[in-house]
């Protein structure tokens, strides 16, 4: 009976409880110059839905994560966009994946998914 009591005193409170909250969408551009990306680090939380433009200045490169198995290649003069869910947290590293001139495989970044507050 005492726990029953206990669970009808908590119906309001879960009827005044707020649905869960869509994802918050964020965007970027991520501009890919011999031989680095600007911005180095791009920061989201857990469950943000990302939105990233590669912009390639002067040769073909791509944003490549691992972890997220996104490989997008943008050519220069025609930027490519791309979402994705940022489901899992840490810290992951971003890079080109071309091997047209050998600075790309220098070209690298972190992406941080952090635990939604």
């Amino acid at each position: 009976m005492h726990s029953l009591l206990l669970a009808l005193a908590l119906v309001p409170a879960l009827l005044q409880a707020s649905p869960a909250a869509p994802p918050q969408r964020r965007e970027f551009l991520a501009d890919a110059k011999k031989f680095a990306f600007t911005p180095e680090r791009i920061e989201v939380n857990e469950g943000d839905l990302v939105r990233i433009t590669l912009v390639a200045g002067d040769i073909p490169h791509s944003f490549t994560v691992d972890a997220y198995k996104i490989a997008k290649r943008g050519e220069p003069g025609k930027p490519v966009s791309f979402e994705f869910l940022a489901d899992r947290t840490g810290t992951f590293r971003f890079y080109c994946n071309l091997t047209i001139d050998d600075g790309c495989r220098k070209m690298a970044g972190e992406l941080v998914v952090s635990k939604k507050p």
